[in-house]
């Protein structure tokens, strides 16, 4: 492990914003994803737009179009709820980037963790291991997601009339592919089987028996339940 000082350069944000490169044509592809389901719920571009700039998760924002509801304010609570379930993870990203964001100065760290996805993390993380000190790597990977993905939602809102049924190319597919994806790559064994099962067990009584969207709530509850059971034997 390096004793390097750490830093905060235009170097490092540079070096950044450059290595995360590979990642931007899929991140624009899934953010005009985002941007024409947000038009198909009724959302216009402004919205759809700050909701990816305030938000910035495609996660959540696809979990969000779930419940959203321009017809009743009672979606309001499992919308919120929705977010802060999926966006959870962030806690821990930013424990992890802790030990090298806690030695720059408050503006860098807060633009740094502003701009944090699960890509920048992934590759900060992986700099960090290897020796490099520059914290400015973080915000730089961080705009290289940002910036397609605010341009793809725009970009997909434009283009929602030219695909009048989204259910029939496999768009409203997206947020369950992405979690298979997600659930698939951080598959360890047996032992998933049990927040698995939970999560499965609650999404469908609530689905079945509980009015409104609180089965994607209640799904992400069992599963973390479970699993810090499980996790504090």
């Amino acid at each position: 492990m390096s004793t390097q000082p750490v830093s905060f350069t235009r170097d490092g944000v540079w070096r950044g914003f450059l290595m995360a490169q590979p990642l931007a044509p899929g991140v624009l592809l899934y953010g005009m994803v985002f941007g024409v389901l947000a038009s198909e719920r009724g959302l216009s571009a402004l919205q759809a737009l700050l909701m990816s700039v305030f938000v910035y998760s495609g996660s959540a924002q696809l979990a969000a179009l779930q419940v959203w509801s321009t017809s009743s304010a009672a979606a309001l609570v499992p919308l919120l709820a929705t977010v802060l379930m999926m966006n959870a993870r962030y806690v821990l990203y930013g424990a992890a980037i802790q030990p090298w964001l806690s030695q720059v100065r408050a503006r860098e760290s807060a633009a740094s963790l502003y701009l944090l996805g699960d890509a920048s993390w992934a590759l900060a993380m992986r700099q960090y291991h290897e020796g490099y000190r520059d914290a400015g790597f973080i915000l730089g990977s961080g705009m290289a997601g940002f910036l397609p993905w605010v341009l793809g939602t725009f970009a997909g809102h434009l283009l929602a009339d030219t695909v009048p049924d989204p259910k029939a190319w496999g768009l409203d597919f997206m947020l369950v592919a992405f979690a298979a994806a997600i659930g698939i790559s951080l598959w360890r064994g047996r032992s998933d089987l049990a927040p698995v099962a939970a999560a499965a067990a609650a999404g469908w009584l609530f689905h079945r028996f509980v009015p409104g969207a609180w089965y994607i709530v209640a799904a992400g509850l069992a599963a973390g339940l479970v699993g810090a059971l499980r996790h504090g034997r």
